[in-house]
């Protein structure tokens, strides 16, 4: 191990614009998938606060007690699916109409709306079956008298939700994949500028495993640069985006230390596909 860290060491004095410029190129290219992931991570952002606003509407009854009322939002607080219940009088109801229709608000009146409780879902429990069942139950309830909570727009959410999930996966894969080509070769030219030394050490009868070892540490050491240079990118990205367009979530740190371990992990990939690949000609030579 000490001596492939030093041949590595080596390598890199020898042909410094060649490693920079190795770990310039992997860094692009995990740079695009840095933003990929990004682009990915704020349309789920997005998503997830127009989900947390799927809510059902449940309407009472008249002439419904205050009793019966705090009953019912008893009942339904124990619902697992619930994450919250609130109590709309018909005052709140109709105030908040006139809020909102500001040109309708002369013809309104204190019997224009009914008494209401509003359901906020879980996460999880937003999904048009889950919601669908749950108002179901709800009309169970004597004292409920209708339930709207927006099928169709629950229906298009879930499906927009699904689109994006698999696009995502989709588009990710193919990043990663092309990120892993460009590593490779990018481990491949310096192969190529060291190939004498590569046939040297096999006439000298050195093993398959003792020649992978430095370009194996080399690949994941520039993977790991790579991916650190690629995060400071986005992170630029990022900030230019939010000052001058619109707020971004940014990568949490965790997904920080997973994005540089994945250029690490490509890079060793990447390495290994493109040693073996030399050595098979090699030896196939001999």
């Amino acid at each position: 191990m000490r001596l492939a860290l030093r041949e590595v060491a080596l390598a890199f004095r020898r042909a410094p614009l060649l490693g920079t410029l190795g770990i310039i190129t992997i860094a692009f290219s995990l740079f695009a998938f840095g933003l990929f992931g990004l682009v990915a991570i704020n349309i789920r952002a997005a998503l997830r606060e127009v989900e947390d606003r799927v809510e059902i509407r449940a309407f009472l009854a008249d002439g419904v007690a205050d009793a019966q009322v705090e009953t019912l939002m008893r009942q339904i607080a124990r619902i697992p699916e619930v994450a919250d219940v609130g109590y709309v009088s018909p005052d709140s109801a109709l105030a908040r109409a006139r809020a909102e229709l500001e040109e309708f608000r002369d013809v309104m009146d204190g019997t224009f709306l009914p008494a209401s409780v509003e359901l906020r879902l879980k996460e999880g429990a937003r999904d048009p079956a889950a919601v669908d069942a749950l108002s179901r139950r709800l009309l169970t309830f004597p004292v409920i008298e209708d339930v709207r909570y927006g099928r169709e727009w629950v229906e298009k959410l879930y499906r927009i939700r699904n689109i994006a999930a698999l696009a995502g996966s989709a588009l990710g894969g193919v990043f990663a994949l092309v990120a892993l080509i460009i590593i490779g070769s990018t481990i491949r030219m310096a192969i190529l500028a060291r190939a004498r030394e590569l046939e040297i050490m096999r006439l000298v009868g050195a093993t398959n495993g003792f020649v992978r070892l430095p370009y194996l540490i080399d690949g994941t050491l520039k993977g790991i640069a790579g991916g650190v240079l690629a995060v400071a990118l986005a992170w630029g990205t990022s900030a230019i985006v939010t000052r001058s367009l619109m707020r971004t979530v940014f990568f949490t740190p965790e997904q920080i230390v997973l994005g540089i371990l994945t250029g690490g992990l490509l890079g060793l990939v990447g390495s290994w596909l493109s040693v073996g690949r030399h050595l098979r000609g090699v030896w196939r030579d001999a």
